[in-house]
């Protein structure tokens, strides 16, 4: 998205005014792929668009009359491979000049060459489909050589896409696999050593690899997402979400902080993406957050935050949440329904912490030249209901793909509405083709980590890793749920959120769930932590493309953003170590459910005073420590630790109450509520 000026003539005559323009189509390329991709021109420009429009056609027929599994996953790769290697560069910037966007950044013979040798190569299992998949464990050595071949581009290409790190891992696997015998005997994690003809065939011949669950979810579930989102975007909702928001809070102190958040969580659901939409987002709202007396910093933690609290949140929540449908067997509405309450006290607590920068930095309204919300919700209101309609068509039983094909179908038919936005054949087929494009990563990193799959089911990795961890724990829940938080943190500064999710799910899922823990729960607590390390120090890509907008300091921004995101960090922990924790993922009775809801949102509360160091007035150290304790305390959900975190929550109250009095009588005479 490229803003190109700051006032906006509407049809319905009035004028949105934003502030000053930001460029910021060069931010989404540095933060959303390792490797940005080319500026494509002439022949190779339009052959990609036909394959990005084929693309998303195919899937959307693959909706309508399945394919065999394997088949469909093997045809998707095979084309996604090929316009990977023609979209995104081998290394560096292609030669080009920083500006010299004119000059063509076109593929070189190589890039044609893995292109044709992914077609080639995933094409020949599909000439010999039935003899293929019967000869799974006894390679033939065209089996081999195509096997290698493929396992070869798909790490080239997660290599270009995501960076090099997820393919290192990779390799590091197939070394694991191979090299097994060379292990010491004592080593839990030894094993026989596995040759080529096994390793290639789990990962090539069959659906536990490359063609596994992953893939599946990239090429049914996130494709159509992808195809939905661009057509919203091109329908012209992503613009009315932001108009929205600014309508709605635009104008109280707090407005610039809300108006934010609100408008990330819509966003959210067109981009898919939080470094996405925080950069998306950053560039329309940071000139409000500035004019209202947000610093650099905390403005840019706020857009970080925004951006991120989307893919955590229903309707659409972030890819991993597929795989959770298909790894449980659940529907996705199911996991939509876990993610309710959590995504509640998530905005909750970003909510009070906008609450106390507001009184701490003395934030101030903005006027935002908008149509009033009325009128906004009357005339443009349409946009939304294509968004109830995926989640209504799930309750009446319809299938996930079904629901949004049907939904994309609705947001097309909408988009004549709007004479400014109709989608005319143009409209459609570059929305068809952005769709594609949006995939291409996603599909190269899901088939990277079926491989990683395909070696922990070989080997029994999985559950031999889960032992160490709870020997390390010394079989205590607490300790082991802290030890997979951190290592799900670690595993995601190194690969995208897909990726680490999925090695996650297969290595340390296994030993939250011999402790007892139910698999729906595990699940949501890796998911909630892979999506987290995109605002955890020291990467954090979402609070460092903030900090590119605002110009603030990086690290500064990321610390503010776990300052915001905080209680998201905190809430896993209360639905694992707790069987009442289940409660927040919607688990039992109506009044369990709103219990647990009221304890934990007053736990949120309680955090929010100790990280904005705001109560009834300037929170000092006693109570926000107090404050602190009792937000953890509360979140344990278990009774007696309910009991004592009231009681300390009680004191920092009383603490706070005592030091403002005593702070009051001591103040000069007119400086006694400057505060407020």
């Amino acid at each position: 998205m490229v803003l190109t000026d700051s006032r906006e003539d509407r049809p319905d005559g009035s004028t949105l005014t934003t502030g000053a323009p930001v460029r910021t189509d060069h931010l989404l390329e540095e933060f959303e792929s390792e490797k940005p991709a080319r500026r494509l021109t002439g022949f190779p420009k339009r052959s990609l668009s036909v394959a990005g429009a084929l693309l998303s056609l195919y899937a959307l027929y693959w909706v309508l009359d399945p394919l065999p599994e394997q088949l469909y996953r093997t045809s998707f790769l095979a084309v996604a491979l090929a316009m990977t290697f023609v979209l995104y560069r081998a290394w560096g910037s292609g030669g080009r000049a920083e500006g010299d966007e004119e000059r063509p950044d076109n593929p070189g013979v190589t890039d044609w060459l893995f292109a044709l040798l992914s077609v080639v190569a995933l094409g020949y299992t599909l000439v010999v489909f039935d003899e293929f998949i019967r000869r799974a464990a006894s390679p033939d050595p065209l089996d081999l050589v195509f096997g290698t071949i493929t396992i070869l581009l798909v790490l080239e290409a997660t290599r270009r896409t995501v960076g090099w790190i997820l393919p290192a891992v990779c390799v590091v696997f197939i070394a694991y696999a191979y090299l097994g015998a060379l292990i010491p005997p004592g080593f839990v994690i030894g094993h026989s050593g596995y040759g080529p003809d096994r390793i290639i065939g789990q990962t090539y011949m069959g659906l536990e690899g490359l063609f596994g669950v992953p893939l599946d979810v990239a090429a049914t579930y996130i494709v159509l997402f992808t195809i939905y989102g661009a057509v919203l975007e091109y329908s012209g909702a992503g613009k009315y979400f932001i108009d929205v928001s600014f309508a709605a809070f635009g104008r109280s102190r707090t407005g610039p902080g809300r108006t934010t958040t609100l408008a990330g969580f819509l966003l959210g659901t067109v981009s898919g993406s939080g470094t996405a939409t925080t950069v998306t987002l950053g560039s329309v709202a940071w000139p409000i957050l500035q004019r209202g007396g947000y610093p650099r910093v905390e403005g840019g933690g706020v857009l970080a935050a925004a951006g991120i609290g989307a893919i955590l949140s229903p309707p659409t929540l972030g890819a991993a949440a597929f795989i959770i449908a298909e790894f449980l067997g659940v529907s996705y509405l199911t996991v939509l329904l876990y993610a309710v309450i959590p995504s509640l006290l998530y905005y909750l607590g970003i909510v009070l912490a906008i609450e106390a920068d507001a009184r701490r930095f003395g934030t101030r309204g903005v006027e935002v030249e908008t149509p009033p919300l009325g009128r906004l919700l009357f005339r443009y209101g349409y946009h939304f209901s294509s968004l109830f309609l995926i989640v209504g068509l799930m309750a009446l039983g319809f299938s996930p793909f079904r629901a949004v094909f049907y939904a994309t179908i609705a947001a097309f038919l909408l988009s004549f509405l709007d004479p400014a936005h109709r989608m005319g054949p143009r409209r459609v087929y570059d929305a068809l083709v952005a769709g594609a494009m949006g995939v291409l990563p996603v599909a190269a990193t899901t088939a990277a980590a079926g491989i990683i799959v395909a070696v922990v089911t070989l080997t029994g990795l999985g559950l031999k890793l889960s032992s160490v961890i709870i020997g390390l724990a010394a079989g205590s829940l607490a300790l082991t749920a802290l030890y997979s938080a951190l290592a799900v943190l670690l595993l995601g500064l190194a690969v995208p959120v897909t990726a680490s999710f999925i090695i996650a799910s297969v290595i340390i899922g296994p030993a939250l769930t011999e402790l007892g823990v139910a698999p729906f729960v595990a699940y949501m607590f890796i998911f909630y932590y892979a999506v987290l390390s995109e605002v955890s120090p020291p990467t954090a890509l979402a609070a460092v493309a903030a900090s590119a907008i605002t110009g603030g300091n990086a690290f500064k921004t990321m610390m503010m953003t776990w300052k915001y995101t905080l209680p998201a960090f905190l809430v896993p922990f209360a639905f694992v170590l707790s069987p009442n924790g289940e409660a927040l993922l919607l688990q039992g009775s109506a009044l369990q459910i709103a219990l647990t809801f009221l304890v934990s949102a007053l736990a949120v509360g309680a955090l929010a005073v100790a990280t904005g160091a705001w109560l009834m007035g300037p929170a000092r150290l006693p109570e926000r420590v107090l404050c602190g304790a009792a937000g953890v305390l509360l979140l344990y959900l278990e009774p007696f630790w309910v009991a004592v975190g009231l009681g300390v929550l009680a004191l920092g109250i009383v603490v706070h109450l005592i030091g403002g009095r005593l702070a009051g009588r001591s103040a000069p005479v007119g400086e006694t509520n400057r505060a407020d």
